[in-house]
């Protein structure tokens, strides 16, 4: 695991990690962060919040995906197309039926190599065989099964499915960030976006309050865990 350091920073830890949760964790922007923490006294600029992001942020998202659960073995999987400096990408995304994010893949193509591509990558990630695939019926999916030996049963949705509705938040930062300005860029903010996200989604529409209270504070204490200077 690697080492988070606060040393020789003008800021304490707590304003570091604070704004940094602030970004990742809201539809803001780095500007929205500098105003919220100006309303509390602390003049920090846009500038800065986004070199601790930058600093942290991936750090902080590796340490939380180490502490996350197996997820569910019913994976949703699903793209999304976007425009990059005026270049066509698409967004290929896996999640499970809880919601959990469980990768992110730019690629420039929708076809059968680039579903190979995140298929393997997720059954190295995750190191297990899932017991369903949902996918939207685009062929490339069954085609790259084919060479994969088809790992678990696959089942072609007929409507929305869970991965098509897991983008909605991504659409959210998309518009408040202006677009993505690179696919590289891209890539590093969602993959920690997801971390920050599967961490507290609790799906309250589900939940008592009570529980509601237990699910937040114990996303709270995972994110002082992982943030903490080692």
């Amino acid at each position: 695991m690697q080492k988070i350091s606060y040393a020789r920073y003008r800021f304490p830890a707590v304003i570091i990690l604070h704004s940094v949760w602030l970004y990742f964790r809201f539809p803001l922007s780095f500007r929205d962060v500098e105003d919220l923490l100006a309303e509390r006294g602390i003049d920090v600029s846009y500038e800065t919040v986004r070199r601790w992001a930058l600093k942290f942020g991936q750090t902080y998202a590796g340490r939380l995906r180490m502490t996350r659960p197996r997820p569910d073995g019913r994976w949703h999987l699903d793209e999304v197309f976007v425009t990059i400096n005026g270049k066509s990408m698409y967004i290929w995304r896996a999640v499970d039926s809880e919601g959990e994010v469980l990768d992110i893949l730019f690629q420039s193509r929708r076809n059968k190599r680039a579903a190979l591509k995140l298929m393997r990558k997720l059954l190295k990630k995750q190191g297990f065989v899932p017991d369903a695939l949902v996918t939207d019926k685009l062929p490339s999916y069954g085609a790259a099964l084919k060479d994969l030996g088809s790992p678990g049963a696959v089942i072609l949705a007929e409507g929305r499915t869970t991965g098509e509705n897991s983008h909605l938040p991504v659409r959210q930062r998309e518009r408040r960030m202006q677009r993505f300005k690179s696919s590289g860029s891209a890539q590093r903010f969602l993959s920690t976006h997801a971390a920050v996200y599967n961490t507290f989604n609790v799906q309250r529409h589900l939940i008592s309050r009570k529980t509601l209270r237990q699910f937040r504070g114990e996303a709270m204490s995972a994110w002082q865990t992982v943030t903490a200077a080692a």
